[in-house]
Protein backbone atom coordinates (compact mmCIF):
# COMPACT_ATOMS: atom_id res chain seq x y z
CA UNK A 1 0.00 0.00 0.00
CA UNK A 2 1.35 3.43 -0.91
CA UNK A 3 1.37 6.96 0.51
CA UNK A 4 -1.73 8.54 0.23
CA UNK A 5 -2.22 10.97 -2.29
CA UNK A 6 -2.93 14.55 -0.94
CA UNK A 7 -2.97 18.05 -3.50
CA UNK A 8 -1.49 20.97 -1.52
CA UNK A 9 -3.59 24.09 -2.95
CA UNK A 10 -1.04 26.90 -2.55
CA UNK A 11 -2.78 29.97 -1.79
CA UNK A 12 0.18 31.86 -0.26
CA UNK A 13 1.78 34.07 -2.87
CA UNK A 14 5.14 32.08 -3.44
CA UNK A 15 6.03 31.99 0.23
CA UNK A 16 8.85 29.58 0.58
CA UNK A 17 7.60 28.97 4.27
CA UNK A 18 4.13 27.43 3.37
CA UNK A 19 5.88 24.72 1.14
CA UNK A 20 8.33 23.82 4.08
CA UNK A 21 5.76 23.73 6.78
CA UNK A 22 3.72 21.42 4.59
CA UNK A 23 5.84 19.24 3.46
CA UNK A 24 7.33 19.08 6.97
CA UNK A 25 3.66 18.48 8.81
CA UNK A 26 2.10 15.94 6.05
CA UNK A 27 3.20 12.79 6.00
CA UNK A 28 2.19 11.90 2.35
CA UNK A 29 3.08 12.21 -1.11
CA UNK A 30 2.33 16.14 -2.05
CA UNK A 31 1.48 17.35 -5.16
CA UNK A 32 1.81 20.96 -5.13
CA UNK A 33 -0.23 23.88 -6.89
CA UNK A 34 0.39 27.47 -6.80
CA UNK A 35 -3.47 28.40 -7.45
CA UNK A 36 -2.47 32.26 -7.35
CA UNK A 37 -0.41 31.70 -10.78
CA UNK A 38 -3.74 29.48 -11.76
CA UNK A 39 -2.11 26.13 -11.60
CA UNK A 40 -5.01 23.30 -10.65
CA UNK A 41 -4.92 19.73 -10.90
CA UNK A 42 -5.99 18.34 -13.80
CA UNK A 43 -8.20 15.54 -12.27
CA UNK A 44 -9.48 14.61 -9.19
CA UNK A 45 -7.49 11.77 -8.47
CA UNK A 46 -6.31 12.16 -5.18
CA UNK A 47 -7.20 10.75 -1.85
CA UNK A 48 -7.39 13.92 0.33
CA UNK A 49 -6.78 18.25 -0.43
CA UNK A 50 -5.26 20.42 1.79
CA UNK A 51 -5.74 24.20 1.08
CA UNK A 52 -3.29 27.05 2.87
CA UNK A 53 -3.53 30.50 3.99
CA UNK A 54 -3.57 33.15 1.43
CA UNK A 55 -2.82 37.03 2.15
CA UNK A 56 -5.73 37.81 0.09
CA UNK A 57 -9.94 37.58 0.88
CA UNK A 58 -12.06 34.76 -0.22
CA UNK A 59 -14.71 37.36 -1.11
CA UNK A 60 -12.20 39.18 -3.50
CA UNK A 61 -12.97 39.53 -7.64
CA UNK A 62 -10.15 37.70 -8.63
CA UNK A 63 -9.92 34.97 -11.49
CA UNK A 64 -7.80 32.67 -9.92
CA UNK A 65 -10.18 32.58 -6.46
CA UNK A 66 -13.26 32.05 -8.96
CA UNK A 67 -11.30 28.79 -10.52
CA UNK A 68 -9.85 27.29 -7.30
CA UNK A 69 -13.72 27.54 -5.59
CA UNK A 70 -15.08 26.04 -8.20
CA UNK A 71 -12.28 23.07 -8.14
CA UNK A 72 -13.40 22.69 -4.60
CA UNK A 73 -16.57 22.34 -5.23
CA UNK A 74 -16.79 20.13 -7.65
CA UNK A 75 -13.92 18.07 -5.52
CA UNK A 76 -16.33 18.03 -2.73
CA UNK A 77 -19.08 16.57 -4.72
CA UNK A 78 -16.60 13.47 -5.71
CA UNK A 79 -16.14 12.91 -2.13
CA UNK A 80 -12.49 14.12 -2.07
CA UNK A 81 -11.65 15.00 1.76
CA UNK A 82 -10.55 18.44 2.74
CA UNK A 83 -8.12 20.38 5.32
CA UNK A 84 -8.42 24.11 5.27
CA UNK A 85 -6.21 26.30 7.38
CA UNK A 86 -7.02 29.69 7.66
CA UNK A 87 -7.98 31.79 4.29
CA UNK A 88 -8.38 27.62 3.33
CA UNK A 89 -10.95 27.31 6.31
CA UNK A 90 -12.87 30.54 4.73
CA UNK A 91 -12.45 29.24 1.39
CA UNK A 92 -14.66 26.00 2.09
CA UNK A 93 -16.66 27.74 4.04
CA UNK A 94 -17.55 29.62 1.37
CA UNK A 95 -17.61 26.89 -0.98
CA UNK A 96 -19.90 25.17 0.92
CA UNK A 97 -22.25 27.99 1.25
CA UNK A 98 -21.17 29.81 4.54
CA UNK A 99 -20.23 33.39 5.34
CA UNK A 100 -16.79 35.01 5.59
CA UNK A 101 -16.31 38.62 6.37
CA UNK A 102 -14.15 41.07 7.68
CA UNK A 103 -14.15 40.68 11.67
CA UNK A 104 -13.07 44.14 12.55
CA UNK A 105 -10.23 43.38 14.31
CA UNK A 106 -6.81 41.31 14.06
CA UNK A 107 -6.01 38.23 15.53
CA UNK A 108 -2.38 38.06 15.60
CA UNK A 109 0.04 35.82 17.74
CA UNK A 110 -0.61 32.97 19.91
CA UNK A 111 -3.89 32.54 20.86
CA UNK A 112 -5.86 30.27 23.54
CA UNK A 113 -8.71 28.72 22.02
CA UNK A 114 -11.43 26.09 22.66
CA UNK A 115 -12.49 22.78 22.03
CA UNK A 116 -16.37 21.83 21.19
CA UNK A 117 -17.79 18.49 21.33
CA UNK A 118 -15.74 15.65 20.53
CA UNK A 119 -14.24 15.66 16.86
CA UNK A 120 -11.93 13.48 15.13
CA UNK A 121 -9.88 16.00 14.24
CA UNK A 122 -9.18 17.43 17.57
CA UNK A 123 -8.29 14.06 18.98
CA UNK A 124 -5.39 14.09 21.32
CA UNK A 125 -5.63 17.76 21.99
CA UNK A 126 -6.55 19.74 24.82
CA UNK A 127 -10.26 21.26 25.26
CA UNK A 128 -8.48 24.22 25.91
CA UNK A 129 -5.30 24.83 23.41
CA UNK A 130 -2.52 26.95 22.04
CA UNK A 131 -2.18 28.00 18.56
CA UNK A 132 -0.64 30.75 16.25
CA UNK A 133 -3.29 33.04 14.51
CA UNK A 134 -3.36 35.66 12.06
CA UNK A 135 -6.31 36.75 10.55
CA UNK A 136 -8.77 39.85 9.87
CA UNK A 137 -11.43 37.71 8.07
CA UNK A 138 -13.68 35.38 10.02
CA UNK A 139 -16.08 32.30 9.30
CA UNK A 140 -19.14 34.47 10.34
CA UNK A 141 -22.01 31.94 9.33
CA UNK A 142 -20.96 28.32 9.65
CA UNK A 143 -22.46 26.35 6.19
CA UNK A 144 -25.58 24.60 6.78
CA UNK A 145 -25.29 21.18 8.50
CA UNK A 146 -21.37 22.31 9.94
CA UNK A 147 -20.64 20.75 12.56
CA UNK A 148 -18.23 24.08 15.14
CA UNK A 149 -15.49 22.32 16.55
CA UNK A 150 -13.24 25.01 18.22
CA UNK A 151 -13.60 28.85 19.04
CA UNK A 152 -13.00 32.10 21.02
CA UNK A 153 -13.26 35.36 21.58
CA UNK A 154 -12.15 36.38 18.12
CA UNK A 155 -14.35 33.93 15.77
CA UNK A 156 -14.60 30.35 14.88
CA UNK A 157 -11.42 28.31 14.70
CA UNK A 158 -12.66 24.72 13.64
CA UNK A 159 -15.62 23.49 11.97
CA UNK A 160 -16.98 20.07 9.89
CA UNK A 161 -18.97 19.40 7.23
CA UNK A 162 -19.24 15.47 6.10
CA UNK A 163 -15.99 15.30 4.47
CA UNK A 164 -14.49 18.42 4.77
CA UNK A 165 -12.91 20.15 7.98
CA UNK A 166 -11.54 23.78 8.47
CA UNK A 167 -9.26 25.40 11.14
CA UNK A 168 -8.97 29.05 11.31
CA UNK A 169 -5.72 29.00 12.98
CA UNK A 170 -2.00 28.13 11.66
CA UNK A 171 -0.78 24.54 13.08
CA UNK A 172 2.07 24.13 10.59
CA UNK A 173 4.07 27.47 11.32
CA UNK A 174 7.19 27.45 12.96
CA UNK A 175 8.68 30.10 15.02
CA UNK A 176 10.77 31.41 11.56
CA UNK A 177 7.39 31.93 9.68
CA UNK A 178 5.37 33.54 12.29
CA UNK A 179 8.06 36.32 13.07
CA UNK A 180 8.70 36.86 9.68
CA UNK A 181 4.80 37.49 8.88
CA UNK A 182 4.89 39.49 12.23
CA UNK A 183 7.35 41.90 10.39
CA UNK A 184 5.68 41.76 7.43
CA UNK A 185 1.98 43.56 8.72
CA UNK A 186 0.97 46.96 9.20
CA UNK A 187 1.43 46.89 13.01
CA UNK A 188 2.06 49.23 15.68
CA UNK A 189 5.29 49.55 16.76
CA UNK A 190 4.02 48.55 20.33
CA UNK A 191 2.03 45.63 18.85
CA UNK A 192 4.08 44.22 16.72
CA UNK A 193 6.99 44.33 19.38
CA UNK A 194 4.39 42.69 21.45
CA UNK A 195 3.38 39.52 19.66
CA UNK A 196 7.38 39.01 18.62
CA UNK A 197 7.99 39.02 22.31
CA UNK A 198 5.38 35.90 22.61
CA UNK A 199 7.15 33.89 19.66
CA UNK A 200 8.97 31.91 21.80
CA UNK A 201 10.01 28.60 22.91
CA UNK A 202 7.54 27.85 25.04
CA UNK A 203 5.00 28.95 23.29
CA UNK A 204 6.43 27.14 20.43
CA UNK A 205 6.14 24.02 21.82
CA UNK A 206 2.89 24.39 23.60
CA UNK A 207 1.47 25.19 19.97
CA UNK A 208 2.88 22.26 18.61
CA UNK A 209 -0.25 19.85 19.84
CA UNK A 210 -2.12 21.80 17.37
CA UNK A 211 -0.37 19.71 14.75
CA UNK A 212 -2.34 16.74 15.62
CA UNK A 213 -5.14 18.12 13.16
CA UNK A 214 -2.65 16.81 10.44
CA UNK A 215 -2.09 13.45 11.69
CA UNK A 216 -5.71 12.77 12.41
CA UNK A 217 -7.01 14.00 9.17
CA UNK A 218 -5.02 11.80 7.63
CA UNK A 219 -5.63 8.79 9.66
CA UNK A 220 -9.28 9.71 8.58
CA UNK A 221 -8.47 9.87 5.09
CA UNK A 222 -6.46 6.75 5.28
CA UNK A 223 -9.70 4.73 7.11
CA UNK A 224 -11.61 5.70 4.57
CA UNK A 225 -9.94 4.44 2.19
CA UNK A 226 -9.68 1.40 3.60
CA UNK A 227 -13.26 1.48 3.92
CA UNK A 228 -14.18 1.75 0.73
CA UNK A 229 -11.59 -0.32 -0.78
CA UNK A 230 -13.37 -3.33 1.35
CA UNK A 231 -16.90 -2.19 0.88
CA UNK A 232 -16.04 -2.75 -2.91
CA UNK A 233 -14.30 -5.87 -2.33
CA UNK A 234 -10.88 -4.45 -3.81
CA UNK A 235 -7.38 -4.43 -2.23
CA UNK A 236 -6.93 -1.17 -0.79
CA UNK A 237 -4.77 1.41 -2.66
CA UNK A 238 -4.44 4.78 -3.15
CA UNK A 239 -5.73 6.85 -5.58
CA UNK A 240 -2.76 7.91 -8.04
CA UNK A 241 -0.07 5.88 -6.80
CA UNK A 242 1.50 3.33 -8.04
CA UNK A 243 1.19 -0.85 -7.14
Amino acid sequence: MGQLRIAVLNAAHEDANTTRNFRRELDASLAEFDITQGELPETYAFDGAVVTGSRTSVYWEEEWIAATKEWVEEAIARDVPFIGVCWGHQLLADVLGGTVEDMGAYEVGYSEIERSGGSRLFEGISSEFTAFTSHADEVSALPDGAEPLAANDYSNHGFRKDRVFGVQFHPEYDRKTARELVHRKDLSDERRDSVLAEITDENYQSACEAKLVFENFLEYVAELQSVEATSSGATPTRAGSSD
